[in-house]
C-alpha cells in the first residue's frame, strides 16, 4: 500500500495540497482572461482531485517493475509508456469534462480549452506524472534499503540465537551424559563399539564447533553431522532405529544455512522414535530440481502422541528454523510440516546454490 494511504494527517495534506492547486489554476486562468472564476473552478477543482489520486497511483506499477529486477531498458521503456498513457488519458478527460460544460449553460465550454491550451495541458501532465514516478522510485529504492537493513539485523539477531543453540547443543548434559554412559557400558561389552561411539561423539562435537559463525555451509557437511549424530544414537537405541539417507550427488554441494537438517533428525528421534516400542525407520531425502533444492525429513509417531511434545519445543523449534530460512531467503523459502499416513513429516524447498 502507498504510504499516504496508511496516515491519514499525509493523506489529508496531499489533498489540500491540489485543491489549494485546483484553486490557484482557476485564478490564473481569470488572469489570463480565460474563463471567469465562477466557470474555471468547476473543471479545475475536479481534474485536480483525479489527479492527485492518479499521482499516487504511480506507485503500484513502480513498484511492480523496479529497476535492478529487470533490464534498465524495459524499466524505462515501461515508465515512458505508463507516463505518456497517462498523460493521454487525463488530456481526454480534462478536455472531455470542459466540453461537459455545454450541458451546465456553458456553449464554449468550462474554459474553452483550444488546441494550444490542450498541448500544454499534456505537457504540464507529462512533466508531473514523470516527476511522480522519479519520487516514487526513490521512495522504492528506500524502502528496500529500509527493509535489507532490518532484514540484516534480524538475521544477525538470527544467527546469535543459532550459536546460542549450538553453545546449548556443545554441553548439553542429557546428550552428553547418556553418550558418555552408553560408551561406559559398551567398554566391557563391546570395546569396538564403544571406541567407534566415542569417535563418532568427538567428530560430532567438533563439527558443531565448525559451524559456528558460518552463515552457510555445504549440504554434504550437514549431512555428515547428521551421520555422527545418528551414529551415536544407533548405539544407544541398537534395532530400535532404522535410517535411510536419500540425497542426489548433485545436491551435496548445494549451500544452505547451519543446523537445518540436524535439530529435524533430533526432534524425529525425540518426539517420533524413542517414544515407540518398535522404533521405527527416520528418513532423510534431498534432491535437486528445476533450480530449487527439496529438503525432507520424515518418521513415524506414538501410536498415542503425548501433548508433551508441543510443551517441549517441537512446534517452537520449528517455527525459529522457519523464520531463520525466511530471513535468510524472504519468500523463497518454504518450509511445511504435519502427518503424514506414515508419521509425521518436515518438507523444506530453498533456492540451490552452490559456492562459486
Amino acid at each position: 500500500m502507498h504510504p499516504l494511504l496508511t496516515h491519514l494527517r499525509g493523506l489529508a495534506a496531499w489533498l489540500l495540497a491540489w485543491l489549494l492547486a485546483g484553486l490557484a489554476l482557476a485564478r490564473l486562468l481569470q488572469a489570463l482572461g480565460l474563463a471567469p472564476l465562477g466557470w474555471a473552478l468547476p473543471w479545475t477543482l475536479p481534474l485536480c482531485g483525479l489527479l492527485a489520486f492518479v499521482l499516487l497511483a504511480t506507485y503500484y506499477p513502480c513498484r511492480g517493475w523496479p529497476f535492478g529486477a529487470v533490464s534498465w531498458t524495459s524499466a524505462l521503456g515501461y515508465r515512458a509508456s505508463l507516463v505518456l498513457t497517462l498523460a493521454a488519458i487525463m488530456t481526454a478527460l480534462a478536455a472531455g469534462w470542459d466540453a461537459a460544460g455545454s450541458l451546465f449553460g456553458h456553449p464554449g465550454g468550462w474554459v474553452g480549452l483550444n488546441h494550444r491550451g490542450l498541448a500544454l495541458l499534456a505537457a504540464g501532465l507529462v512533466a508531473l506524472l514523470a516527476l511522480a514516478v522519479l519520487a516514487h522510485d526513490l521512495l522504492i529504492a528506500f524502502q528496500r534499503a529500509q527493509d535489507a537493513s532490518e532484514r540484516e539485523a534480524q538475521a544477525r539477531l538470527l544467527a546469535r540465537d543459532m550459536e546460542l543453540q549450538l553453545l546449548r547443543l556443545q554441553i548439553d548434559p542429557h546428550f552428553l551424559f547418556n553418550s558418555l554412559n552408553s560408551i561406559s557400558a559398551l567398554t566391557h561389552l563391546d570395546p569396538a563399539a564403544a571406541r567407534a561411539m566415542a569417535i563418532d561423539l568427538a567428530q560430532f562435537f567438533r563439527r558443531t564447533l565448525d559451524l559456528a559463525g558460518r552463515d552457510r555451509i555445504r549440504l554434504e557437511d550437514e549431512l555428515g553431522l547428521v551421520a555422527h549424530y545418528l551414529a551415536i544414537e544407533k548405539q544407544r537405541l541398537g534395532d530400535k532405529l532404522a535410517t535411510a539417507i536419500d540425497a542426489m550427488p548433485a545436491s551435496l554441494d548445494a549451500l544452505l544455512p547451519p543446523l537445518t537438517l540436524q535439530p529435524l533428525v533430533e526432534n524425529a528421534l525425540k518426539h517420533g522414535l524413542r517414544p515407540r516400542d518398535d522404533g521405527g525407520l527416520l528418513g532423510v531425502q534431498v534432491l535437486v530440481k528445476d533450480g530449487w533444492l527439496h529438503l525432507a525429513v520424515r518418521n513415524p509417531v506414538p501410536a498415542a502422541p503425548s501433548t508433551l511434545s508441543t510443551e517441549s519445543g517441537l512446534g517452537l523449534g520449528l517455527r525459529n528454523l522457519r523464520e531463520r530460512l525466511t530471513a535468510q531467503y524472504r519468500d523463497q523459502a518454504r518450509m511445511q510440516w504435519g502427518s503424514t499416513p506414515e508419521g509425521f513429516a518436515v518438507e523444506i524447498t530453498i533456492p540451490f546454490e552452490t559456492t562459486p
